[in-house]
């Protein structure tokens, strides 16, 4: 193409006005369902980030509690100890024995309460735990889902070049087992 108006087509120019402006429907089938699977495949891939945050959390709040409970069984540990000295003090001679034979009551009280709220921290953890496992897996089903539609678009392409027949139904094939991929993400299976 020149600048004073004259212009010279090539044999690429022509190829491309005609596929443009013609009427290939082979070609704009592909290109509606490249836009539908990006579009697909865009849905599956927020899914997936959803996923793997849900399960960063839930990781997170399971090592929240675990540390929870690891204090509580430090204050229970402690405890021990003071029942441990109080029933030491009991047998010194001189010393107050019911004095710190209540002592030693009270402590073992105060153990039993802080025991039962370090398993139910403990046992919160772990279902925090299951839970981050889940997600993660449910994750990793969304990854794969968009992984095969990324793989779908990329057949899409090679037919539209190629326009073979057989390669937009693998295209098409592809895609579905992404759909199936995500299927199962949803139902978390």
């Amino acid at each position: 193409m020149s600048g004073h108006g004259f212009h010279v087509h090539g044999p690429h120019d022509h190829e491309l006005e005609h596929a443009a402006h013609g009427n290939d429907d082979f070609a704009s089938r592909i290109a509606v369902m490249t836009a539908i699977m990006a579009t697909v495949g865009a849905l599956f891939g927020y899914e997936g980030g959803a996923t793997q945050n849900d399960a960063a959390m839930h990781k997170n709040d399971s090592a929240i509690k675990k540390t929870e409970a690891s204090n509580q069984w430090n204050f229970y540990q402690s405890k021990s100890n003071k029942q441990n000295l109080a029933e030491l003090a009991m047998v010194i001679p001189g010393a107050d024995a019911t004095k710190y034979k209540s002592e030693v009551e009270r402590y073992k009280l105060e153990k039993e309460e802080i025991k039962k709220k370090a398993e139910a921290l403990e046992k919160e953890s772990l279902e925090w735990e299951e839970k981050s496992k889940e997600a993660l897996h449910q994750h990793h089903r969304w990854a794969q889902a968009m992984t095969a539609v990324q793989i779908a678009i990329s057949l899409a392409a090679i037919t539209l070049l190629t326009k073979k027949k057989w390669l937009q139904y693998a295209s098409y094939g592809v895609a579905g087992v992404g759909v199936v991929l995500a299927v199962l993400a949803w139902f978390h299976k």
